[in-house]
């Protein structure tokens, strides 16, 4: 019997990679290279258990890249935009990334990626805050605008997987709260708009897919979602698993952005385009395609059930009020 297939997969004890890696470990198929910068964490140690081979690596090290793409046949690469929120620094990973990958061979890189939401939103649209002068959303705009394009540039056979709103937010920073009255709400600023969502686990059945049939993804551009939903059935889905009602209170977009944390501004543009520019966000996000592309896809319910313990009252994150 030959040797698996090995697929590196970046930031393995993160939200997009653990998706993967486990995915990827649970189906069998691929050997699975983790990659982290802790190889002792209590994730790190838990992808071992299930049978993955654990590495230390720093996007800010090429060299550390280089050894964590040897004689690897694929690599699922995602940047943590979200540890330091600088697009120059995201763009300085990307190149590291790909100056690691070229000498190594690969024969399929999974980029994460999202859209350009300036090719949606007009330079002179004065509904939201342009930052540092020139992005709308820096975590898309970046990755849309120059990542994409370096990717393109640099000759590695890639698949651009565009993910959807995490359901994983719902069970960590955007989980429902108990407000003064006693009743626990649902603080989403989307409106009434449906907009598209995906776990990481969805996006763990994505790269499977994709992995296995390279000569149909390489070259595309894909996208994980799972279900259009409003803020009303979100929280419905809520209350289903919770086993209490929970209330949908959305804040505005200015509201939230005031909130005052760090991301505040950006995460406030972020809804304001999936709410005003809907038709944008969900038609680079084909349901019917997204489900062919994974056919195990979970139901928000289904997703939440699996998490029910995080999401109980007394375990309420309070970062929103």
């Amino acid at each position: 019997m030959s040797e698996k297939e090995v697929i590196t997969v970046l930031s393995a004890t993160g939200t997009q990679g653990g998706g993967v890696a486990r995915a990827l470990l649970a189906d069998g198929e691929f050997a699975v290279r983790a990659v982290t910068r802790d190889n002792a964490s209590p994730k790190a140690r838990r992808l071992a258990e299930l049978g993955a081979e654990v590495v230390e690596a720093s996007l800010t090290d090429v060299d550390s890249l280089r050894a964590a793409f040897k004689e690897a046949y694929g690599a699922f690469m995602v940047t943590p935009f979200w540890e330091h929120r600088s697009p120059a620094r995201e763009l300085v990973e990307v190149e590291n990334l790909i100056q690691a990958a070229q000498p190594a061979g690969l024969r399929h890189v999974v980029w994460s990626t999202l859209e350009d939401t300036r090719e949606a939103i007009p330079a002179d649209d004065d509904r939201m805050p342009m930052l540092e002068d020139v992005y709308r959303v820096p975590h898309f705009d970046v990755k849309g605008g120059a990542a994409d394009a370096l990717f393109a540039k640099s000759g590695l056979p890639t698949t651009y997987l565009r993910m959807s709103f995490y359901w994983d937010n719902l069970i960590t920073l955007m989980k429902p709260q108990r407000d003064p009255d006693g009743t626990l709400a649902l603080h989403l600023p989307i409106g009434g708009t449906a907009v598209a969502g995906a776990s990481s686990d969805d996006l763990g059945q994505a790269v499977l897919r994709v992995l296995r049939q390279p000569s149909e993804t390489i070259g595309a551009t894909l996208a994980v979602a799972s279900e259009y939903l409003t803020g009303e059935q979100i929280a419905a889905a809520l209350s289903t698993v919770i086993g209490e009602p929970v209330a949908y209170r959305p804040p505005s977009h200015d509201q939230f952005r005031s909130f005052g944390f760090p991301g505040a501004v950006e995460l406030g543009n972020m809804f304001q385009y999936y709410t005003e520019f809907s038709e944008y966000y969900n038609g680079h996000r084909d349901l019917e395609a997204s489900r062919a592309l994974n056919p195990k896809w979970l139901s928000l319910t289904d997703f939440l059930a699996a998490h029910r313990d995080e999401l109980m009252p007394d375990h309420t994150a309070r970062e929103l009020t």
